[in-house]
């Protein structure tokens, strides 16, 4: 296939570029190279996707030319946006309304004039969830999300849909629960845990710890993008929205003594209060990716934490 892959740079954009080239596929990766994390390990990460079949195009989707990017691609990975749930409040929430909404319609409106395309996949969050009614959480229960950026990341899942039902634009949205592995954006939990632990230095944690993640690791989400970035509108009908979780609903504190073990290092922790727009506990159902495309989760919370230390300690000593 020809694959364009949006926020291609960042930590899962670029994971899914990696695969898609080891598998064969061309691929035409776009990138605003922001500075909400220091640029350069972005640019780390696009010399890793280094590879004839791939083209880097830097620039904002809200100004560069779509028509040109979008020319002959048969899958669109729409993994840019604005991340971060404390900063979306306040002044900044202008940049999370430009990039994570205004961006994806741009690049919608551009992308139901191809001819081409035959999948739109776009990178949603449990965060449309807020403190959800049940769980593990189903598609089909209400969405009430309870940060900006949650707000931002629904309102541009609901223009996936409506350009779906209007038009048959073959969309499908990937509700992501809190991915983790090697490459992990600095300012995310366990990049930042595992780089204190390593150093000796307290592990800075707002709350009280017994919030509860559902964490999935970095190459079963990319594994989720290529399944129904391949099937066809009888498997993933167009507007479809799925969790992609990875099963290991477990509270902070639990990750904390995990850590520990994997380490074998003293975990000590400085608590604050809690921050706006965090939820208490996540967990998603998978049932219904899995009828649709057979995708399961493989990677279990202790083996990809093993991975990740491996990777923080080495890369980020």
């Amino acid at each position: 296939m020809k694959a364009l892959v949006t926020g291609v740079a960042g930590f899962i954009g670029s994971n899914i570029a990696r695969r898609l080239l080891a598998d064969g596929h061309d691929v035409v990766g776009v990138d605003a190279l922001t500075d909400y994390y220091d640029p350069q390990i972005k640019r780390s990460n696009l010399q890793r996707a280094d590879n004839p079949r791939f083209r880097f195009v830097e620039g904002d989707l809200n100004t560069l030319d779509l028509a040109s990017l979008l020319a002959d691609t048969e899958v669109v990975f729409h993994e840019a946006g604005q991340p971060g749930v404390r900063s979306s409040w306040g002044r900044d929430f202008g940049r999370y309304a430009s990039d994570n909404i205004c961006a994806t319609q741009r690049l919608l409106e551009e992308a139901r004039q191809s001819g081409s395309l035959r999948r739109f996949v776009y990178a949603s969050s449990s965060s449309v969830y807020g403190n959800a009614e049940r769980y593990p959480t189903e598609e089909t229960d209400r969405p009430q999300p309870v940060s900006p950026y949650g707000v931002t990341k629904l309102a541009a899942e609901h223009l996936c849909s409506l350009y779906a039902h209007n038009y048959g634009l073959p969309t499908v949205s990937l509700r992501y629960f809190t991915v983790y592995g090697p490459g992990q954006r600095p300012d995310m939990a366990f990049t930042r845990f595992c780089r204190w632990v390593h150093a000796g230095s307290p592990i800075q944690l707002y709350g009280t710890g017994e919030q509860i993640r559902d964490f999935t690791y970095v190459d079963d989400v990319v594994e989720a993008n290529l399944r129904v970035g391949d099937a066809d509108t009888g498997q993933v009908p167009a507007g479809a929205v799925y969790n992609v979780a990875g099963g290991s609903s477990v509270s902070m504190n639990e990750v904390l003594e995990l850590l520990g073990t994997i380490s074998g290092k003293e975990v000590r922790v400085e608590r604050s209060a809690p921050v706006p727009g965090d939820v208490l506990r996540t967990g998603g159902t998978t049932d219904a990716i899995r009828r649709a495309t057979g995708w399961d989760p493989k990677v279990g919370l202790r083996e990809g934490l093993e991975e990740q230390y491996r990777w923080a300690t080495s890369v980020l000593a």
